[in-house]
């Protein structure tokens, strides 16, 4: 499902962010990526849908090989990707429901199929009865739950989330790894960047360790 084979990625000015990495992860895997701050993590997960594209190296997502795909062809590569990203680029100007309805909008469903999915979307997080809110009456926890339900409301085979429990307090943080887990357990691929060791020693089988952008380790977290 997502390759990665001699991966480096270098910045203008010199910067290697990334050094050689090599892994796969399969169709239905839960996988976590954790390193310190800097060691590349979100560079590595830009990488999948083409958010960047690599120096160097080769990088397959559902049999495509990104860095080679033309610039039409990427909308439809990330129509496969939820992704979750730190900046969630929630809409504030619009509700809870229209954030979750642009991706159907864009991608061209029919009004009352979109209007169907984005419901299962919110009711799936728990935000069915915050339809009608604006985002910014949300909480912190609430937010990132709206993100989740933006993400997957294409119903994609891969989910791909930084630091999705940033700044949420230990109950947020353990609902919102909840939710991730319960698309995992229906066959969705998921991919996670974290520092939050607690988190990964609870959640994970993998676990995919960065540092100064080299992956250093690739194995099942130590038992507690």
């Amino acid at each position: 499902m997502i390759s990665f084979s001699n991966v480096s990625k270098r910045y203008p000015g010199g910067q290697e962010a990334l050094h050689g990495l090599s892994f796969s992860i399969q169709d239905g895997e839960l996988a976590f990526l954790t390193g310190h701050s800097g060691a590349g993590k979100s560079t590595l997960l830009k990488l999948i849908p083409a958010i960047e594209r690599p120096t160097g190296g080769s990088v397959v997502v559902g049999g495509q090989n990104v860095a080679a795909l033309k610039r039409a062809a990427v909308p439809f590569l990330r129509r496969n990707l939820g992704l979750v990203f730190q900046d969630q680029k929630l809409l504030y100007d619009r509700s809870v429901y229209d954030n979750v309805m642009l991706p159907l909008a864009i991608s061209g469903h029919a009004p009352q199929q979109a209007a169907r999915r984005a419901r299962a979307a919110l009711d799936k997080v728990g935000l069915l009865g915050r339809e009608r809110a604006n985002p910014i009456q949300l909480s912190g926890g609430e937010q990132q739950r709206l993100a989740i339900a933006r993400a997957v409301v294409n119903r994609p085979s891969i989910l791909i989330a930084d630091e999705p429990t940033a700044n949420l307090d230990a109950d947020s943080a353990a609902l919102i790894l909840e939710i991730f887990v319960s698309f995992n357990r229906i066959g969705v691929t998921v991919l996670i960047a974290t520092h939050d060791e607690a988190l990964v020693r609870r959640y994970a089988k993998r676990v995919l360790r960065l540092a100064a952008g080299r992956l250093v380790d690739d194995a099942a977290p130590a038992a507690t």
